[in-house]
């Protein structure tokens, strides 16, 4: 048999068996080749001697004995190899020192001496020693440079030098630790070529290849094998897990990946829109902006003296807070070595923006809620416990510590907030998305100012399907629109009744929908009504003050009357509107004018000794700053005001409606009473000036008498009859304050109703719901609020009906209904223009 194979090269090699042909490498033989290499120089003259053919159980006894003969030449490899002028020894030849399986050595390069064959079936062949070739000593000298690369890095790093393999030449056959590749092609005479296999073999599977080639009883020569690198490798390598090919990536990842960058390229237009929004922003007299200097002196002063005066108490508040901390913290870690993830008993309030169960279940949410609550007692104890003189300055610091104490509350912030977090995984990131579509929808709605909004501002149109009872606008003037309803009922009262609401907020907040319109509710009863609807100020409108209001009053008393044809009225105020009607009655009185027979006030204050939350925005710092803003703009703007009002329930109005809307991305609910709430109007400079300066701050109606048309006023001048409506939880108008000023009016006919709930629902209190109940009480006004209200009685349900019969026996008999059209004469339908105008446009 013709063979180029020798038996035994001068150094050391070994001839293939003829039963292999040359080159048919499996997977397993290939798999071993590369993690026994290192030993296979001293093995090779011991396998020599082996019979080209062994039996299966002869070739398991040969994979125990060259394992263990490898284990022992680890160090004799590289020495063994150094000395060989050869090609280095194959994989094939390694795979055969672990395995037992002997296979052919690759063919010598093209330079090489060819061998003759021998002749002899089964024999291996020999070929006399071959000189070295260009390429060998190549590779020799390469093998120097990088030995000698590697002692100077260890000279450096303190290191064992590790020998690296060299690239090898594109021709040659190689393989890596996650892909097995089969020889292409075997030119063995008779024998078929490998197999391709896709996924790698497993361990105890026979190589089928090395089966077929061994057949074939002939040698092969195939291209040439990569020497096996000298770095040694322990011989058993972990698995490594299959890698799946491309065309199996999930199609769930794709769409991810696609839905990823879609937000990426959303954001970044999204952050560029925000940028130009908030360019916008007009800035502010820092006077509204937070409080002044002299505050924080003060406090600052309040705390200096606290440690010069009294340091061990100042000692005792820092130790408790750090006891608690530390405590807190060695509890959380004790719970953890245990495996115990439970909270610890919590006998604190309820608080809402804790009910996810996270925050009781998960040891960090739990570790982080807990500590904030340790955090804000602390301070609000340090607070609470500075020695300061002004009872102003104790509200304003304890105003001042709660809103820092909500702003740092763990669920305003995206790392500690389990339910955005939830979210953010559940939509893949796009509840973040649209939380910014909303932070730059309402940044870019108020020119830059960030006022959160409360409701969908797209889902109700005013007179379309909010503000809707039927009625007709009898009389326009620059500042007000008169509208009389159509009446429901074939009589109706003699007198008429005439509702004039704040003109903070809009008109029909009366009538947000049918079944909760107190407009239409009291034209059911049988009551001629009109209602004032304000226009929403400009620029233009920036000199009409206080006095203006009261005129307007005047004209549009006059018009009623002048209208129905009769001698009285009867009126109602709410809010500023029942303050303004307040001092109108009171010029009146002091003029003889009786045409009003009996006033209504809806949750009025005319007595601000007690400034009760409005504390902190009530003081000169901030009452400047308001000052310098109206001169510069003429108007005191309806944002400014807004973001007022919802820092006294921050976490209600700021905090947690940022948190749903720029954190969860919801949308903003379609909540009609938010959305009239949302709905604000401006208030004319000068105006806003005289309510602060001289009823707020100054308190001049209650006191020395406040300045209307010329005359001073009193609360004592109003006498005539009165039903006052104030509400439980009320911080607009506390009820307490309320009943105090109407305490200090002169009339011997005074009514007055407790409502349940606040400031809104406590007056949109429909009978037909039965939601909240009210108290009335006989014994007067001459003892203090308390009495009042333990001596009070419950009514379960609405207000309403006991008003209406209140109202009834002071409206005169019952005449015909009243045409609101008046002969085709009226102007527009209701709600009328001024109630949808925008000064802006």
């Amino acid at each position: 048999m013709a063979s180029d194979d020798k038996e035994k090269t001068s150094h050391g090699r070994r001839a293939a068996p003829d039963k292999a042909p040359d080159g048919a490498a499996t997977p397993k033989t290939r798999r071993r080749a590369a993690s026994g290499a290192a030993g296979a120089g001293k093995a090779a003259g011991d396998r020599a001697k082996a019979p080209g053919a062994k039996t299966a159980g002869t070739k398991a006894a040969g994979t125990r004995t060259a394992r263990a003969k490898a284990a022992n030449a680890k160090t004799g490899a590289i020495a063994a190899s150094a000395k060989t002028t050869g090609a280095k020894t194959t994989g094939a030849k390694t795979t055969g020192a672990k395995t037992g399986v002997k296979t052919p050595a690759p063919a010598e390069p093209p330079t090489a001496t060819p061998t003759t064959d021998t002749g002899a079936p089964g024999k291996p062949a020999t070929k006399p020693p071959a000189k070295k070739t260009a390429r060998q000593a190549a590779t020799k000298t390469d093998r120097a440079r990088v030995v000698r690369s590697e002692q100077r890095s260890d000279t450096r790093t303190d290191k064992r030098p590790v020998r690296k393999t060299r690239k090898p030449a594109a021709s040659t056959v190689t393989e890596t630790a996650t892909e097995r590749v089969a020889p292409e092609k075997s030119v063995a005479e008779g024998a078929a070529p490998a197999p391709k296999r896709a996924a790698r073999p497993k361990s105890a599977a026979k190589p089928k290849a090395a089966e077929k080639t061994a057949a074939a009883g002939k040698p092969s020569q195939t291209a040439p094998v990569t020497p096996a690198t000298e770095k040694t490798v322990t011989p058993e390598a972990p698995k490594i897990p299959e890698v799946p090919a491309p065309d199996e990536v999930s199609s769930e990842r794709i769409a991810l990946t696609e839905a990823m960058a879609q937000n990426l390229e959303r954001i970044e237009a999204l952050g560029q829109r925000l940028m130009a929004a908030l360019a916008r922003k007009r800035p502010l007299n820092p006077g509204v902006e937070g409080p002044g200097q002299d505050l924080y002196l003060r406090a600052g002063a309040a705390v200096w003296k606290q440690w010069t005066e009294q340091p061990g108490r100042m000692i005792e508040q820092q130790v408790k807070f750090w006891g608690e901390t530390l405590k807190h913290y060695a509890d959380a870690q004790n719970a953890l070595s245990r495996g115990k993830i439970a909270a610890p008993p919590d006998d604190g309030p309820q608080d809402r923006r804790f009910k996810n169960p996270l925050w009781e279940s998960h040891p960090f949410f739990n570790f982080v809620k807990r500590q904030y609550q340790i955090n804000a007692r602390a301070m609000e104890d340090a607070a609470a416990g500075l020695d300061v003189d002004s009872e102003i300055d104790r509200r304003r610091i304890n105003w001042l510590t709660r809103q820092i104490v909500d702003m740092l509350a763990p669920t305003n912030f995206l790392a500690t907030n389990p339910d955005a977090l939830e979210r953010a995984i559940e939509t893949e990131g796009e509840s973040l998305v649209k939380g910014l579509e909303n932070l730059v929808r309402d940044v870019e709605y108020n020119d830059g100012e960030l006022v959160v909004s409360l409701a969908d501002r797209q889902a109700f149109r005013v007179g379309e399907n909010i503000g809707t009872a039927s009625g007709e606008v009898v009389h326009r003037a620059p500042l007000w629109e008169l509208i009389q309803y159509t009446p429901t009922t074939p009589q109706v009262h003699a007198l008429p009744l005439v509702i004039f609401p704040p003109w903070i907020n809009k008109f029909y907040i009366l009538d947000l929908k049918p079944q909760n319109s107190l407009i239409r509710w009291t034209v059911d009863q049988g009551f001629t009504l009109f209602v004032v609807s304000w226009r929403n100020p400009g620029t233009d409108m920036a000199e009409v003050s206080l006095d203006d209001y009261v005129t307007a009053y005047l004209d549009i008393m006059s018009k009623v009357l002048e209208l129905t044809g009769q001698q009285k009225l009867n009126a109602v105020g709410y809010c500023i509107a029942g303050t303004t009607l307040a001092l109108t009655l009171a010029l009146m009185a002091k003029r003889g004018d009786d045409r009003v027979n009996s006033a209504t006030f809806f949750t009025t204050l005319t007595d601000f000794s007690d400034q009760g939350e409005f504390t902190a925005f009530l003081q000169d710092d901030f009452v400047d700053g308001i000052e310098a803003e109206v001169e510069r703009s003429g108007i005191l703007p309806s944002a400014l005001m807004s973001r007022t009002f919802s820092y006294l329930r921050a976490n209600d109005l700021v905090w947690g409606p940022a948190i749903r809307s720029y954190m969860m991305g919801e949308a903003p609910p379609a909540f009609d009473l938010l959305f009239w709430n949302g709905d604000g109007t401006n208030l004319p400079g000068r105006m806003a000036m005289d309510y602060l300066r001289g009823l707020c701050q100054q308190n001049a109606f209650a006191l020395d008498g406040f300045t209307v048309k010329g005359q001073r006023v009193r609360l004592s001048d109003v006498e005539l009859p009165l039903c006052a409506i104030a509400c439980e939880t009320d911080h607009i108008a506390p009820w307490k304050d309320s009943w105090r000023g109407v305490s200090m009016m002169g009339s011997k006919d005074r009514t007055f109703v407790l409502s349940q709930s606040g400031h809104i629902a406590g007056i949109v209190n429909p009978p037909s719901k039965g939601k909240y109940g009210h108290y009335t009480s006989t014994v007067g006004f001459d003892s203090g609020q308390g009495e009042w209200l333990e001596k009070a009685r419950f009514h379960p349900g609405s207000w309403w009906p006991m008003w209406a019969e209140w109202l009834a026996a002071r409206s005169g008999g019952m005449v015909p209904a009243r045409d609101a059209t008046h002969g085709g004469k009226s102007l527009a339908a209701a709600p009328g223009s001024y109630v949808i105008e925008n000064p802006a446009e």
